[in-house]
């Protein structure tokens, strides 16, 4: 098999950019590892900033986004019983973002995929990237199911470039020798507790809160079904804790005034995980003909919303660039690609690092740690400049 862009990864990044190539005439090969159902069920992000959904819309996969997805106008910032809203659209000139499950944005792009783009091989596990520096890359791939030829028997894809789109732990990054490779990390101490319930959202908006006990967040997947997490210590099993444990715990974050008429909304508790906190950059994101883009490259800690919409600005930068030197055989934006996405990587770095910290209340914080962060979220309640910045910052960075 021979492609223009071979693929690797099924997940929003990876079937996002076949799209972007397709509506460009560019043909490519998706290959994924898991199946079609697992593929459309794996829970992740839900928050789209402004750029993301716009980007989504322009590719034919906005109608149920449109339609289903919850748009948001801003935040609630609680802490010490004090509540304060961002105003995005008022604050950035008109952005704002929407709530759409990373399942939904996936099964919307599949559907597209199959119907009109190009292969999308399931059950399709990639083994290696190989030659990567010559002006034919190769993946070496192995067909678990049936599909496509005799399970288990091992092939190649040749290839004009390769984007890896395979996460953190795929082939992709492994690619890149070591040699070359400069890692950026912070692994912190805490994770989130996260639970799906069956209950309308206590609130119609995000609610991030800063308590002595730790962070609470609450958001939704849709108007009947919430999200809500709790910060926990990194090694915690979330089996062990209680449905009703969870519940007191996030009344107790979400603390209000007492003469505040809000109430947190129980119910059914589906689903019960521990999401680990970590940033993490790869560099570079590109080894010549092998470009990596999304988790393959870079994670962020969830606080900022910024994973999904990282990945969607590696790929549109990539299509932009690809068909930029397929229209004038100029190879300059190719050759920017790293330089360019590590820009609008560091400036989510950041930002997530800062919410992540403002917010969190770490093992052994001191008084003062907890005035530091009180006097930040104050100065975001009274200051118009600081309220802007993470109003610009939350609903996304520009695509370069």
């Amino acid at each position: 098999m021979h492609t223009t862009v071979g693929i690797i990864g099924a997940g929003p990044a990876g079937l996002l950019l076949a799209r972007l190539l397709h509506n460009a005439g560019v043909d490519s090969v998706v290959l994924e590892s898991r199946d079609r159902p697992y593929v459309e069920q794996r829970q992740r992000a839900g928050i789209l900033e402004q750029g993301t959904a716009d980007v989504l819309r322009a590719a034919g996969a906005g109608a149920r986004l449109d339609r289903e997805g919850l748009r948001h106008d801003g935040i609630e910032l609680r802490f010490d019983r004090h509540r304060h809203r961002i105003d995005f659209p008022g604050l950035t000139g008109g952005r704002t973002v929407t709530v759409y499950a990373q399942t939904e944005v996936v099964k919307d792009l599949v559907e597209l995929q199959l119907t009109e783009g190009g292969p999308l091989l399931f059950e399709t596990e990639a083994l290696a990237v190989e030659d990567a520096t010559t002006d034919r890359p190769k993946v070496r791939f192995v067909q678990r199911g049936a599909q496509g030829g005799a399970s288990g028997r091992e092939s190649v894809l040749t290839c004009d470039y390769v984007v890896g789109c395979d996460g953190f732990w795929g082939v992709s990054r492994k690619a890149v020798p070591t040699r070359v490779s400069r890692v950026f990390e912070r692994t912190y101490p805490f994770g989130w507790l996260g639970i799906l319930a069956d209950v309308p959202p206590s609130h119609d908006e995000l609610v991030y809160a800063r308590h002595e006990r730790g962070f609470a967040l609450l958001s939704m997947r849709s108007p009947v079904v919430s999200r809500l997490y709790l910060q926990v210590p990194a090694d915690t099993d979330a089996d062990a804790w209680s449905d009703e444990a969870v519940w007191d715990e996030l009344e107790r974050r979400f603390e209000t005034a007492p003469d505040d008429d809000w109430v947190l909304h129980r119910g059914p508790v589906t689903a019960k995980s521990v999401t680990p906190m970590r940033s993490y950059v790869h560099e570079p994101m590109r080894h010549g003909r092998l470009f990596l883009a999304g988790d393959a490259a870079h994670i962020v800690p969830p606080t900022g919303a910024k994973g999904l919409n990282l990945a969607v600005g590696d790929v549109v930068t990539f299509a932009r660039a690809f068909t930029h030197f397929q229209s004038t055989g100029d190879p300059a934006l190719l050759d920017a690609y790293s330089e360019t996405c590590l820009r609008r990587v560091w400036q989510a770095e950041r930002f997530s690092y800062a919410m992540t910290t403002m917010l969190h209340r770490p093992p052994g914080a001191t008084p003062f740690d907890d005035r530091i962060q009180l006097a930040l979220l104050r100065r975001i309640a009274t200051s118009r400049a600081a309220e802007q910045d993470l109003a610009e910052c939350y609903t996304g960075f520009p695509f370069e």
